[in-house]
Protein backbone atom coordinates (compact mmCIF):
# COMPACT_ATOMS: atom_id res chain seq x y z
CA UNK A 1 0.00 0.00 0.00
CA UNK A 2 1.25 3.48 -0.81
CA UNK A 3 2.52 5.10 2.37
CA UNK A 4 0.29 8.14 1.94
CA UNK A 5 -2.80 6.00 1.44
CA UNK A 6 -1.81 4.04 4.52
CA UNK A 7 -1.36 7.28 6.47
CA UNK A 8 -4.80 8.44 5.37
CA UNK A 9 -6.28 5.09 6.43
CA UNK A 10 -4.67 5.41 9.85
CA UNK A 11 -5.97 8.96 10.24
CA UNK A 12 -9.49 7.78 9.40
CA UNK A 13 -9.33 5.19 12.21
CA UNK A 14 -8.27 7.64 14.94
CA UNK A 15 -10.65 8.57 17.73
CA UNK A 16 -9.94 12.24 17.05
CA UNK A 17 -8.12 14.14 14.35
CA UNK A 18 -6.26 17.44 14.36
CA UNK A 19 -7.40 19.31 11.25
CA UNK A 20 -6.48 22.80 10.09
CA UNK A 21 -9.35 24.60 8.40
CA UNK A 22 -8.52 27.47 6.04
CA UNK A 23 -10.87 30.17 4.83
CA UNK A 24 -10.31 33.24 2.70
CA UNK A 25 -13.51 34.94 1.68
CA UNK A 26 -14.63 37.38 -0.99
CA UNK A 27 -13.76 40.32 1.25
CA UNK A 28 -10.06 39.48 0.62
CA UNK A 29 -9.19 40.42 4.21
CA UNK A 30 -6.79 37.56 4.73
CA UNK A 31 -6.52 33.88 5.61
CA UNK A 32 -8.35 32.40 8.61
CA UNK A 33 -6.43 29.44 10.07
CA UNK A 34 -8.29 27.27 12.59
CA UNK A 35 -6.58 24.29 14.22
CA UNK A 36 -9.34 21.97 15.36
CA UNK A 37 -9.53 18.68 17.20
CA UNK A 38 -12.48 16.75 15.77
CA UNK A 39 -13.99 13.48 16.91
CA UNK A 40 -17.00 11.61 15.62
CA UNK A 41 -18.81 12.53 12.42
CA UNK A 42 -22.23 13.59 11.19
CA UNK A 43 -24.55 14.62 14.02
CA UNK A 44 -22.08 13.11 16.49
CA UNK A 45 -19.31 15.52 15.46
CA UNK A 46 -17.49 17.20 18.32
CA UNK A 47 -15.11 20.09 17.66
CA UNK A 48 -12.59 21.81 19.88
CA UNK A 49 -10.87 24.92 18.54
CA UNK A 50 -7.27 24.60 19.69
CA UNK A 51 -5.80 27.65 17.94
CA UNK A 52 -7.03 30.40 15.66
CA UNK A 53 -5.24 33.05 13.66
CA UNK A 54 -6.18 35.48 10.91
CA UNK A 55 -3.22 36.53 8.79
CA UNK A 56 -4.06 39.71 6.93
CA UNK A 57 -3.45 39.92 3.20
CA UNK A 58 -0.95 42.62 2.28
CA UNK A 59 -1.98 45.25 -0.26
CA UNK A 60 0.27 43.46 -2.76
CA UNK A 61 -1.68 40.21 -2.35
CA UNK A 62 -5.04 41.98 -2.61
CA UNK A 63 -3.92 43.84 -5.73
CA UNK A 64 -2.81 40.63 -7.46
CA UNK A 65 -6.09 38.83 -6.65
CA UNK A 66 -8.23 41.79 -7.74
CA UNK A 67 -6.70 41.56 -11.23
CA UNK A 68 -8.79 38.41 -11.78
CA UNK A 69 -11.43 38.55 -9.04
CA UNK A 70 -15.06 38.50 -10.28
CA UNK A 71 -14.00 39.58 -13.80
CA UNK A 72 -15.12 38.01 -17.09
CA UNK A 73 -12.06 39.23 -18.98
CA UNK A 74 -8.63 38.60 -17.43
CA UNK A 75 -5.00 37.85 -18.17
CA UNK A 76 -5.22 34.05 -18.19
CA UNK A 77 -1.52 33.62 -17.48
CA UNK A 78 -1.91 35.71 -14.34
CA UNK A 79 -4.71 33.40 -13.13
CA UNK A 80 -2.50 30.35 -13.67
CA UNK A 81 0.41 31.96 -11.84
CA UNK A 82 -1.86 33.01 -8.96
CA UNK A 83 -3.09 29.44 -8.49
CA UNK A 84 0.40 28.25 -7.65
CA UNK A 85 1.41 31.43 -5.81
CA UNK A 86 -1.57 31.47 -3.47
CA UNK A 87 -1.11 27.78 -2.69
CA UNK A 88 2.49 28.48 -1.67
CA UNK A 89 1.45 31.63 0.16
CA UNK A 90 -1.16 29.77 2.22
CA UNK A 91 1.37 27.03 2.95
CA UNK A 92 3.83 29.58 4.33
CA UNK A 93 1.09 31.16 6.46
CA UNK A 94 0.26 27.74 7.93
CA UNK A 95 3.92 27.04 8.67
CA UNK A 96 4.26 30.47 10.28
CA UNK A 97 1.22 29.84 12.50
CA UNK A 98 2.37 26.37 13.56
CA UNK A 99 5.74 27.80 14.55
CA UNK A 100 4.00 30.56 16.53
CA UNK A 101 1.85 27.97 18.30
CA UNK A 102 4.88 25.74 18.91
CA UNK A 103 3.19 22.84 17.12
CA UNK A 104 5.10 20.32 15.00
CA UNK A 105 3.45 19.79 11.57
CA UNK A 106 3.63 16.05 12.27
CA UNK A 107 1.01 16.58 14.98
CA UNK A 108 -1.50 17.79 12.36
CA UNK A 109 -3.46 15.11 10.51
CA UNK A 110 -5.09 17.10 7.71
CA UNK A 111 -5.43 20.53 6.17
CA UNK A 112 -8.81 21.59 4.74
CA UNK A 113 -8.29 24.45 2.30
CA UNK A 114 -11.19 26.42 0.89
CA UNK A 115 -8.92 28.35 -1.47
CA UNK A 116 -9.48 31.85 -2.80
CA UNK A 117 -12.65 32.34 -4.82
CA UNK A 118 -11.96 34.23 -8.03
CA UNK A 119 -15.25 33.67 -9.87
CA UNK A 120 -18.67 32.35 -8.85
CA UNK A 121 -20.99 31.71 -11.80
CA UNK A 122 -24.32 30.04 -10.97
CA UNK A 123 -26.49 29.46 -14.02
CA UNK A 124 -28.89 32.16 -12.84
CA UNK A 125 -26.08 34.65 -13.35
CA UNK A 126 -24.28 33.43 -16.48
CA UNK A 127 -27.57 32.45 -18.24
CA UNK A 128 -25.95 30.15 -20.81
CA UNK A 129 -28.15 27.10 -21.29
CA UNK A 130 -25.50 24.61 -22.35
CA UNK A 131 -23.26 25.37 -19.36
CA UNK A 132 -23.89 24.24 -15.77
CA UNK A 133 -23.41 26.09 -12.50
CA UNK A 134 -19.74 26.90 -12.02
CA UNK A 135 -17.33 28.27 -9.45
CA UNK A 136 -13.56 28.58 -9.19
CA UNK A 137 -11.31 28.70 -6.13
CA UNK A 138 -7.53 28.90 -6.58
CA UNK A 139 -4.59 28.11 -4.30
CA UNK A 140 -3.37 24.69 -5.37
CA UNK A 141 -3.72 21.95 -2.73
CA UNK A 142 -0.64 20.06 -3.92
CA UNK A 143 1.53 23.07 -3.16
CA UNK A 144 0.08 23.27 0.35
CA UNK A 145 0.60 19.53 0.95
CA UNK A 146 4.17 19.43 -0.37
CA UNK A 147 5.30 22.57 1.44
CA UNK A 148 3.72 21.74 4.81
CA UNK A 149 4.18 17.96 4.68
CA UNK A 150 0.50 17.52 5.64
CA UNK A 151 -2.22 15.70 3.65
CA UNK A 152 -4.44 18.42 2.22
CA UNK A 153 -8.05 18.44 1.07
CA UNK A 154 -9.06 21.30 -1.21
CA UNK A 155 -11.46 22.35 -3.96
CA UNK A 156 -14.52 21.40 -1.91
CA UNK A 157 -17.09 23.26 -3.98
CA UNK A 158 -16.63 21.27 -7.20
CA UNK A 159 -18.34 18.11 -5.90
CA UNK A 160 -21.30 20.21 -4.77
CA UNK A 161 -21.62 21.58 -8.33
CA UNK A 162 -21.07 18.15 -9.89
CA UNK A 163 -23.94 16.77 -7.78
CA UNK A 164 -26.34 19.48 -8.93
CA UNK A 165 -25.71 22.28 -6.45
CA UNK A 166 -24.35 25.77 -7.06
CA UNK A 167 -21.16 25.20 -5.07
CA UNK A 168 -22.32 27.39 -2.20
CA UNK A 169 -23.10 28.03 0.52
CA UNK A 170 -21.56 24.94 2.13
CA UNK A 171 -22.20 26.02 5.72
CA UNK A 172 -25.33 23.86 6.00
CA UNK A 173 -23.35 20.64 6.54
CA UNK A 174 -21.39 21.82 9.55
CA UNK A 175 -24.29 23.91 10.83
CA UNK A 176 -26.62 20.93 10.88
CA UNK A 177 -24.07 18.60 12.44
CA UNK A 178 -23.00 21.05 15.15
CA UNK A 179 -25.93 23.33 15.85
CA UNK A 180 -29.17 21.51 15.04
CA UNK A 181 -31.23 21.26 18.23
CA UNK A 182 -34.55 19.52 18.56
CA UNK A 183 -37.23 21.86 19.87
CA UNK A 184 -35.43 25.08 18.90
CA UNK A 185 -35.75 26.96 15.61
CA UNK A 186 -32.36 28.36 14.70
CA UNK A 187 -31.05 30.65 11.97
CA UNK A 188 -27.26 30.50 11.59
CA UNK A 189 -26.55 33.87 9.95
CA UNK A 190 -23.11 34.57 8.52
CA UNK A 191 -22.37 38.07 7.25
CA UNK A 192 -19.14 38.08 5.28
CA UNK A 193 -18.65 39.71 1.88
CA UNK A 194 -21.91 37.98 0.96
CA UNK A 195 -24.55 37.20 3.59
CA UNK A 196 -26.03 33.72 3.98
CA UNK A 197 -27.98 31.74 6.53
CA UNK A 198 -28.79 28.14 7.39
CA UNK A 199 -32.31 27.38 8.57
CA UNK A 200 -32.33 24.65 11.23
CA UNK A 201 -35.93 23.69 12.05
CA UNK A 202 -36.92 22.64 15.54
CA UNK A 203 -38.07 19.28 14.17
CA UNK A 204 -34.50 18.65 12.88
CA UNK A 205 -35.88 17.33 9.59
CA UNK A 206 -33.12 17.34 7.00
CA UNK A 207 -35.60 17.81 4.15
CA UNK A 208 -36.71 21.09 5.75
CA UNK A 209 -33.16 22.29 6.41
CA UNK A 210 -31.62 24.58 3.82
CA UNK A 211 -28.99 27.26 3.29
CA UNK A 212 -29.04 30.30 1.02
CA UNK A 213 -27.27 33.51 0.19
CA UNK A 214 -29.39 36.59 0.83
CA UNK A 215 -27.33 39.10 -1.13
CA UNK A 216 -24.53 41.45 -0.27
CA UNK A 217 -23.07 41.47 3.23
CA UNK A 218 -20.05 43.72 3.68
CA UNK A 219 -18.98 43.78 0.02
CA UNK A 220 -20.61 46.99 -1.19
CA UNK A 221 -19.96 48.85 2.05
CA UNK A 222 -16.26 47.97 1.90
CA UNK A 223 -15.95 48.81 -1.80
CA UNK A 224 -17.25 52.34 -1.33
CA UNK A 225 -15.34 52.98 1.88
CA UNK A 226 -12.17 52.23 -0.10
CA UNK A 227 -13.37 54.46 -2.95
CA UNK A 228 -14.06 57.50 -0.76
CA UNK A 229 -11.44 57.01 1.97
CA UNK A 230 -8.07 55.80 0.70
CA UNK A 231 -6.77 55.17 4.23
CA UNK A 232 -9.67 52.89 5.21
CA UNK A 233 -10.63 49.37 4.15
CA UNK A 234 -13.97 49.16 5.99
CA UNK A 235 -16.37 51.31 8.02
CA UNK A 236 -15.11 50.53 11.52
CA UNK A 237 -17.98 50.53 14.01
CA UNK A 238 -20.13 52.09 11.24
CA UNK A 239 -18.63 55.46 12.18
CA UNK A 240 -19.20 56.89 8.69
CA UNK A 241 -22.62 55.36 8.00
CA UNK A 242 -23.92 56.59 11.37
CA UNK A 243 -23.36 60.16 10.17
CA UNK A 244 -25.50 59.63 7.09
CA UNK A 245 -29.17 59.35 6.17
CA UNK A 246 -30.70 56.48 4.18
CA UNK A 247 -31.82 57.56 0.70
CA UNK A 248 -35.08 55.67 0.15
CA UNK A 249 -35.15 56.04 -3.64
CA UNK A 250 -31.62 54.67 -3.94
CA UNK A 251 -32.47 51.85 -1.55
CA UNK A 252 -35.50 50.91 -3.67
CA UNK A 253 -33.37 50.84 -6.82
CA UNK A 254 -30.67 48.75 -5.14
CA UNK A 255 -33.34 46.20 -4.22
CA UNK A 256 -34.80 46.15 -7.74
CA UNK A 257 -33.05 43.05 -9.07
CA UNK A 258 -34.30 39.63 -10.15
CA UNK A 259 -31.94 37.96 -7.68
CA UNK A 260 -34.16 38.98 -4.78
CA UNK A 261 -37.21 37.40 -6.40
CA UNK A 262 -35.43 34.09 -7.01
CA UNK A 263 -36.41 31.17 -4.75
CA UNK A 264 -34.18 29.54 -2.15
CA UNK A 265 -31.54 28.24 -2.13
CA UNK A 266 -29.54 30.69 -4.26
CA UNK A 267 -25.98 31.94 -4.39
CA UNK A 268 -24.30 35.09 -5.59
CA UNK A 269 -21.09 37.10 -5.34
CA UNK A 270 -19.32 40.26 -6.46
CA UNK A 271 -20.01 39.19 -10.03
CA UNK A 272 -23.38 40.92 -9.44
CA UNK A 273 -22.90 43.03 -6.34
CA UNK A 274 -20.08 45.33 -7.37
CA UNK A 275 -19.29 49.00 -8.00
CA UNK A 276 -21.20 48.98 -11.30
CA UNK A 277 -24.31 47.64 -9.54
CA UNK A 278 -24.37 50.64 -7.19
CA UNK A 279 -23.51 53.14 -9.93
CA UNK A 280 -26.46 51.87 -11.99
CA UNK A 281 -28.78 52.33 -9.00
CA UNK A 282 -27.38 55.84 -8.45
CA UNK A 283 -28.04 56.65 -12.11
CA UNK A 284 -31.62 55.37 -11.90
CA UNK A 285 -32.08 57.54 -8.80
CA UNK A 286 -30.64 60.63 -10.55
CA UNK A 287 -28.04 60.96 -7.79
CA UNK A 288 -24.76 62.35 -9.02
CA UNK A 289 -23.42 63.96 -5.87
CA UNK A 290 -24.55 61.81 -2.93
CA UNK A 291 -22.48 62.31 0.21
CA UNK A 292 -20.34 59.37 1.30
CA UNK A 293 -22.05 58.99 4.72
CA UNK A 294 -25.48 58.90 3.04
CA UNK A 295 -24.33 56.31 0.50
CA UNK A 296 -22.77 54.11 3.20
CA UNK A 297 -25.87 54.42 5.39
CA UNK A 298 -28.00 53.34 2.43
CA UNK A 299 -25.72 50.42 1.56
CA UNK A 300 -25.75 49.27 5.19
CA UNK A 301 -29.54 49.45 5.21
CA UNK A 302 -29.59 47.53 1.91
CA UNK A 303 -27.69 44.68 3.56
CA UNK A 304 -29.95 44.76 6.63
CA UNK A 305 -33.24 44.76 4.71
CA UNK A 306 -32.30 42.04 2.22
CA UNK A 307 -31.13 39.76 5.04
CA UNK A 308 -34.24 40.47 7.09
CA UNK A 309 -36.63 39.96 4.17
CA UNK A 310 -35.07 36.61 3.31
CA UNK A 311 -35.37 35.42 6.90
CA UNK A 312 -38.93 36.77 7.21
CA UNK A 313 -39.93 34.92 4.03
CA UNK A 314 -38.49 31.70 5.45
CA UNK A 315 -40.31 32.06 8.75
CA UNK A 316 -43.62 32.95 7.08
CA UNK A 317 -43.52 29.53 5.39
CA UNK A 318 -43.41 27.73 8.75
CA UNK A 319 -46.05 27.24 11.42
CA UNK A 320 -44.00 29.29 13.87
CA UNK A 321 -43.92 32.95 14.86
CA UNK A 322 -40.83 35.04 14.29
CA UNK A 323 -40.41 35.37 18.06
CA UNK A 324 -39.89 31.59 18.20
CA UNK A 325 -36.58 31.85 16.30
CA UNK A 326 -33.06 32.35 17.58
CA UNK A 327 -30.50 33.92 15.28
CA UNK A 328 -26.82 33.05 15.78
CA UNK A 329 -24.39 35.43 14.09
CA UNK A 330 -20.92 35.00 12.65
CA UNK A 331 -18.71 36.84 10.16
CA UNK A 332 -17.32 40.35 9.99
CA UNK A 333 -20.73 41.98 9.63
CA UNK A 334 -21.59 40.88 13.16
CA UNK A 335 -19.16 43.58 14.34
CA UNK A 336 -21.07 46.38 12.56
CA UNK A 337 -23.23 48.03 15.27
CA UNK A 338 -25.51 49.92 12.86
CA UNK A 339 -26.18 46.79 10.81
CA UNK A 340 -26.90 44.86 14.00
CA UNK A 341 -29.22 47.60 15.29
CA UNK A 342 -31.26 47.57 12.09
CA UNK A 343 -31.41 43.77 11.92
CA UNK A 344 -32.76 43.61 15.47
CA UNK A 345 -35.36 46.27 14.66
CA UNK A 346 -36.45 44.39 11.52
CA UNK A 347 -36.39 40.91 13.08
CA UNK A 348 -37.93 40.58 16.55
CA UNK A 349 -35.98 37.38 17.20
CA UNK A 350 -33.47 36.56 19.90
CA UNK A 351 -29.95 37.39 18.68
CA UNK A 352 -26.78 35.59 19.76
CA UNK A 353 -23.35 34.84 18.34
CA UNK A 354 -22.12 31.36 17.49
CA UNK A 355 -19.74 31.88 20.42
CA UNK A 356 -22.76 31.21 22.63
CA UNK A 357 -22.84 27.71 21.12
CA UNK A 358 -19.14 27.15 21.74
CA UNK A 359 -17.84 28.12 18.26
CA UNK A 360 -15.76 31.26 17.76
CA UNK A 361 -17.84 33.41 15.39
CA UNK A 362 -14.77 34.73 13.57
CA UNK A 363 -13.36 31.20 13.12
CA UNK A 364 -16.65 29.53 12.22
CA UNK A 365 -16.19 29.33 8.44
CA UNK A 366 -12.68 27.90 8.72
CA UNK A 367 -13.96 25.37 11.27
CA UNK A 368 -16.74 24.32 8.90
CA UNK A 369 -14.20 23.36 6.23
CA UNK A 370 -12.29 21.30 8.78
CA UNK A 371 -15.59 19.50 9.43
CA UNK A 372 -16.05 18.83 5.71
CA UNK A 373 -12.58 17.28 5.56
CA UNK A 374 -13.39 15.16 8.60
CA UNK A 375 -16.54 13.90 6.87
CA UNK A 376 -14.62 13.00 3.72
CA UNK A 377 -12.04 10.98 5.64
CA UNK A 378 -14.07 9.54 8.52
CA UNK A 379 -17.75 10.21 7.91
CA UNK A 380 -20.49 7.74 7.12
CA UNK A 381 -23.51 7.96 4.87
CA UNK A 382 -25.77 10.90 5.64
CA UNK A 383 -28.78 11.88 3.56
CA UNK A 384 -30.17 15.39 3.65
CA UNK A 385 -33.11 14.13 1.66
CA UNK A 386 -33.10 16.89 -0.92
CA UNK A 387 -31.31 17.60 -4.16
CA UNK A 388 -30.85 21.17 -2.96
CA UNK A 389 -28.27 19.89 -0.47
CA UNK A 390 -26.26 17.18 -2.25
CA UNK A 391 -25.42 14.37 0.19
CA UNK A 392 -21.84 13.99 -0.97
CA UNK A 393 -18.34 14.04 0.47
CA UNK A 394 -16.25 16.93 -0.76
CA UNK A 395 -12.62 17.82 -1.31
CA UNK A 396 -9.78 16.59 -3.50
CA UNK A 397 -6.94 14.90 -1.62
CA UNK A 398 -3.32 15.98 -2.12
CA UNK A 399 -0.46 13.92 -0.72
CA UNK A 400 2.76 15.50 0.61
CA UNK A 401 5.04 13.39 -1.63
Amino acid sequence: MNKNINALYQIAQKKSRKIIGLMSGTSLDGLDIALCEISGSGVNTDVKLLQFETIDYSEEIKTEIRKVFAKKTIDFQHLVLLNEWIGSLHASMITESLEKWNIDPKEVDLIASHGQTVLHAPKFLHQQDKFPNATLQIGDGDHIAVQTGIITLSDFRQKHVAAGGEGAPLAVYGDYFLFGKEGENRIMLNIGGIANFTYLPAALKTEKTFVTDTGTGNTLIDLFVKKYFLDKSYDKDAEIAKQGTVNQLLLDNLKDNAFFKKGFPKTIGQELFNTEYVELALSKSNLTDILAPDLLATLTRFTAETIAEAIQFTIENTKYKIEDFKIYLSGGGAHNPLLMQWLQELLPCQFYKSDDLGINSDAKEAILFAILANETVSGGDFNFGTAKIPSVTMGKISMPD
